[in-house]
């Protein structure tokens, strides 16, 4: 194996892990998914059936990832944070046929204890604020807060609130990339 695994946890038959992965305590890594390299899947992690995660991926203690969703690279996924993949679930009611699709684009961050409901995708480098409700999809760059979440702001690669001038530009005061804002879009010039 060039991976690492726990030996408390569970990779079922089917599971693909990539390379230089770690899988911490008490985690179950079901058939039919991908996780791609390097990525850190923590304590108490549940990841089911054709799940999609790229390279470089953290999901933190306490999540789980349901059939439908896909991370790309460079994704973080906070801790005891929730995805969802049927809208009107019914204890009663068999609806594997209704999961929906969630993806969550490269670089993108969800905050600890955010709901992200089925359906709707994270653009990416968005940061999805720690409780927040994601009821829509939310655009790349965007800062989401709340219950339910909106958007308060754009946000840089480095996870930095963004400042236009009114020219519409920007520059990450850290990494020091430009972005333009047009339309109620943001694009990386950088």
């Amino acid at each position: 194996m060039d991976f690492f695994v726990h030996e408390s946890s569970f990779i079922d038959d089917g599971a693909t892990v990539g390379a230089g992965t770690k899988i911490w305590h008490f985690s179950h890594i079901m058939t039919d998914c991908i996780i791609g390299q390097n990525c850190n899947i923590g304590q108490n992690v549940v990841i089911s059936p054709k799940v999609i995660l790229g390279n470089n991926v953290k999901v933190q203690n306490n999540v789980s990832i349901y059939t439908g969703v896909v991370c790309e690279d460079d994704v973080f996924l906070g801790p005891s944070m929730v995805f969802t993949n049927v809208v009107n679930p019914r204890s009663a009611i068999i609806r594997r046929d209704k999961y929906q699709t969630t993806t969550v684009k490269k670089g993108a961050s969800v905050g600890a204890n955010a709901t992200i409901i089925c359906g709707n995708n994270l653009g990416e480098y968005c940061l999805i604020g720690s409780g927040a409700v994601v009821t829509k999809d939310v655009p790349a760059f965007a800062l989401v807060v709340g219950n339910p979440g909106k958007q308060i702001g754009w946000i840089s690669k480095h996870g930095h609130r963004l400042k236009f001038d009114e020219l519409g530009f920007a520059t990450c005061k850290e990494g020091k990339d430009r972005y333009q804002l047009t339309d109620s879009e943001v694009v990386c010039l950088s």
